[in-house]
């Protein structure tokens, strides 16, 4: 059950809708947890600028992997149904790379590293080894990269910890609970 309303179109504060009328346009619809999101302003648009810098990092693959991967470890249910859906819809990611993921895993050995090392930092809460940087630059990742990865898991755990304070509804088609994969 929500712990906090999903705004109205109506209701929705003046300093959020430019941002929350792109989004319902480009996904043709408004989340839930976006419009509820949208009461503070500040935290909305805050994030929206954050998603908008970060979806230039890396691939569509390897972010919405490392989304998935955190999303996992932080037990997000909310999030965990978004990414799915938008690995499967936009990265083309196969129903397998998906489970892969969420297990902290992918095929690819460039991605299975930028995502070993997401759930590595998320895990341990960003104390990290020097062997787990080190694997993640002999993947082929820079200091740049790696950087990146960083502020991803931060983005994709800031809506995890939202979505599990408020319980949005969720709008999306439902996953397979942790515990079966």
């Amino acid at each position: 059950m929500a712990r906090a309303a999903a705004l109205k179109p109506e209701h929705v504060p003046a300093a959020s809708k430019p941002t929350l009328d792109r989004f319902t346009e480009n996904i043709g619809f408004t989340p839930n947890m976006m419009a509820t999101f949208a009461q503070s302003p500040i935290a909305f648009n805050a994030w929206a600028a954050l998603l908008g810098s970060l979806s230039k990092a890396l691939d569509v693959k390897t972010r919405d992997s490392i989304g998935l991967a955190v999303s996992e470890v932080n037990g997000c249910d909310y999030c965990l149904t978004v990414h799915s859906f938008t690995a499967e819809r936009m990265a083309k990611l196969p129903a397998e790379d998906i489970v892969l993921a969420r297990k902290g895993h992918a095929k690819d050995p460039k991605r299975d590293a930028a995502v070993q090392f997401a759930r590595k930092i998320i895990e341990s809460r960003g104390h990290v080894t020097d062997s787990d940087l080190q694997a993640v630059r002999d993947a082929g990742y820079t200091d740049a990269n790696i950087m990146e990865i960083v502020a991803l898991v931060a983005m994709y755990s800031l809506t995890n910890f939202f979505n599990n304070v408020f319980h949005p509804d969720k709008d999306f088609p439902a996953v397979v609970p942790a515990g079966s994969l």
